[in-house]
């Protein structure tokens, strides 16, 4: 499939067979959705020795293509992670429907009673990378809110999504559902991705999975609306009033858990009031958890730091490496975040519940958090049961992107012979 012909031909038959698809999602019965997606999660189970095999080649390829130690602990699966996924789809499945919830109502004096409904979008395009589990993720939380989707996973991941997506077809056949309302792109030619962003006619709103690279191309050539990040740049601050003990459990969370998802914390705000304390500690911690700390002149002289450039200031790592630095007060850190930071999350550290309010309240990330670990920054640990995505625009959704973020609405408008004077 490496003409471009052939490959315009492919997308535009997906596109058709997805915008079909989407009318009969529109007023699919709920329980269909759910009996689609509780016996994709089975199925899932059931496969598990499929999977895996399929991840194996996808990581051999990794290993030998060189990518990172993180990207590769993106790309794996084991039983635990495919057990995981499973559940994401069970959780989701048990979910409300969202699909014609009543927003808001209301009457008028002129005799109308007017509703503000929930509605699928239409057509979700999501492309990703190296993560397999979004095929999952992102086929429950597209069927779940009435929506097609097409998914053109990366070529890291390209024998694990086809498993996964497998699975989900299943259960789409099983529940009466047209399996065409979970698609996946059958190529690793990047055309398809160029032609996905153009085809406004098939797909409603595209949702990019991945680094800064892929997600600024998309921004910047699609033609279709997007939902995007282009970085999880992660502040924790600690405040003067901290909690050592909190901030050591917090800040050692939120760095190492997992270097290369993007609620991972890139850098730390110390005041410089506990610089010599709490920071000391906290930093020593993750010095000998394989940390590479990047500290600026006052932090530095912690043993086992390196000198941090202003380079380090706005970066995402992706990898155990965090930049440090003092900052004068909370003042100073929220200027800093505003400066570096993406939108995405940034969390305080304080025991103080004033500067804990003023830095909720003046800190427009898409989310703020208190004295916890911003790994939480996750549509799953929220209650959406997964995540499309994360959203750090303004327009329509915004953070974890779930099922209920993957509407829209519509007005339905009832009267009894009105007529307008």
């Amino acid at each position: 499939m490496k003409d471009h012909n052939d490959i315009d031909a492919v997308m535009a038959g997906i596109g058709r067979r997805a915008r079909a698809a989407a009318t009969v999602l529109s007023t699919a019965a709920p329980q269909a959705k759910r009996a689609a997606l509780e016996h994709a999660a089975d199925r899932l189970t059931a496969r598990m020795a499929d999977i895996l095999e399929a991840n194996s080649q996808d990581m051999d390829a990794g290993r030998d293509k060189g990518l990172t130690p993180a990207m590769l602990d993106r790309l794996l699966l084991d039983r635990g992670r495919v057990e995981a996924i499973a559940a994401s789809l069970r959780a989701v499945a048990v979910q409300e429907d969202p699909v014609g919830q009543v927003i808001a109502e209301w009457e008028r004096p002129n005799g109308l009673t007017i509703q503000r409904v929930r509605t699928p979008l239409g057509v979700v395009g999501v492309i990703y990378e190296s993560r397999p589990n979004v095929t999952a993720d992102a086929g429950a939380l597209c069927l779940k809110s009435g929506n097609a989707v097409i998914l053109r996973g990366g070529s890291e991941s390209f024998h694990s999504s086809a498993a996964i997506h497998a699975c989900l077809v299943e259960g789409l056949s099983h529940a009466g559902l047209p399996q065409d309302a979970i698609q996946r792109v059958p190529t690793r030619d990047r055309a398809a991705v160029a032609q996905m962003l153009t085809m406004t006619d098939s797909i409603d709103v595209i949702v990019p999975r991945g680094g800064k690279g892929l997600v600024g191309l998309i921004q910047r050539d699609a033609r279709v609306p997007v939902f995007a990040h282009l970085e999880g740049i992660v502040h924790v601050y600690i405040d003067t009033a901290a909690d050592p003990e909190v901030a050591l459990k917090v800040v050692v969370n939120a760095k190492t858990r997992r270097t290369g998802i993007c609620g991972a914390a890139e850098c730390l705000l110390v005041h410089k009031d506990v610089a010599d304390t709490i920071g000391q500690g906290v930093i020593r911690a993750l010095i000998d958890r394989g940390v590479e700390v990047r500290a600026d002149a006052t932090l530095a002289a912690i043993g086992g730091t390196t000198a941090a450039s202003e380079d380090d200031w706005g970066r995402e790592y992706l990898d155990s490496i965090i930049a440090a630095r003092t900052v004068e007060n909370m003042d100073a850190a929220i200027a800093h975040i505003r400066r570096y930071g993406s939108d995405h999350t940034d969390c305080i550290v304080t025991a103080d519940p004033v500067a804990a309010e003023r830095f909720l309240n003046e800190v427009d990330s898409a989310i703020v958090m208190l004295n916890a670990s911003t790994q939480f920054a996750d549509g799953g640990e929220f209650g959406m049961g997964a995540e499309i995505g994360i959203a750090t625009g303004r327009l329509h959704a915004r953070g974890p992107v779930g099922a209920e973020q993957l509407t829209s609405f519509k007005y339905k408008v009832r009267g009894d012979g009105a007529v307008r004077t």
